[in-house]
């Protein structure tokens, strides 16, 4: 071997993040004004306000929101810095989805409450899934999708990669996701990979998106990352490691207990740059309580 080359890593740690305990924790997002989103969110989406804090030493403020309790479902993390009053979402951020029962009843109840519509509610393209798509006040979009019924409404979340394969290698190798769906469209010049912890229906899944000769772009400064719960975060950063090397992409924080809260973490960009943070399973739920 190599002078100064990685040790080979075993083939039992490889298969770690498979075995782990895995689940979408939060997506987590800069807004211009927590009160207006807030209020967007709860009256247009009927998400619940679960809790909130203002760290005025940080000059920021915080809210989570969603369709239920944090302990078991995907909720979004609205962060607020204190004068900031917009962001730049940048080109390769997609959008997050809701599954709804009713897409037209809910795109009429967002229309009268001064939401913007920017695609009408209907079948998708070449398909029979209802959809629309709606833009909340700081530019971010989401996708309304007609489901009979989910236990997850908060569903998706949407990227854009400049490779695709390495991308569905690097989530499946490094964050232990399967894919649950693959769809290309040449027609449309596109292929996506919805990648998960359980089928589509029953669980959030991050939305890879390929758009044909795209090879890069623009993160802007809005969108943040997505959490994920871990029962080691040490061995689950080891990984991570191993797979960065293979495949690309940028540890940001060593695994560790974050000072004065003791909830250990790691950190780290995908080889498209867009950044995931392991979240100790138990740390998580203490500090819910």
């Amino acid at each position: 071997m190599a002078e100064g080359s990685a040790a080979v890593p075993s083939t039992e740690l490889l298969e770690w993040p498979k075995k782990d305990k895995r689940r979408f924790l939060h997506a987590v997002y800069r807004v211009g004004d927590l009160d207006r989103t807030i209020k967007f969110y709860t009256e247009c989406f009927g998400m619940k306000l679960l809790r909130k804090r203002d760290i005025p030493e940080e000059k920021y403020s915080n809210a989570f929101l969603g369709f239920g309790p944090e302990e078991s479902h995907f909720v979004v993390e609205l962060t607020y810095n204190y004068g900031v009053t917009s962001y730049d979402i940048g080109t390769g951020f997609g959008h997050f989805a809701i599954a709804t029962p009713d897409v037209y009843k809910m795109v009429e109840d967002i229309r009268a409450k001064g939401g913007n519509i920017t695609r009408e509610p209907g079948p998708v393209k070449g398909g029979s899934s209802v959809i629309a798509f709606v833009k909340d006040p700081d530019g971010y979009i989401f996708e309304l999708i007609q489901r009979a019924s989910t236990p997850e409404p908060l569903c998706q979340v949407m990227l854009r990669v400049g490779d695709l394969d390495r991308s569905v290698k690097f989530y499946e190798k490094a964050l232990g996701m399967k894919v649950v769906k693959k769809v290309d469209r040449p027609e449309y010049k596109y292929s996506i990979a919805m990648m998960g912890y359980a089928e589509e229906h029953e669980t959030t899944v991050l939305e890879l998106t390929y758009n044909y000769g795209v090879t890069e772009y623009t993160k802007g400064n809005a969108y943040a990352q997505v959490a994920i719960s871990t029962d080691d975060v040490y061995k689950s950063g080891e990984v991570v490691e191993h797979v960065i090397q293979e495949l690309g992409g940028k540890v940001t924080r060593k695994p560790g207990p974050i000072p004065g809260i003791n909830t250990k973490i790691t950190s780290f960009l995908d080889p498209d740059g867009w950044k995931t943070v392991l979240v100790d399973n138990e740390d998580f739920l203490k500090e819910l309580k």
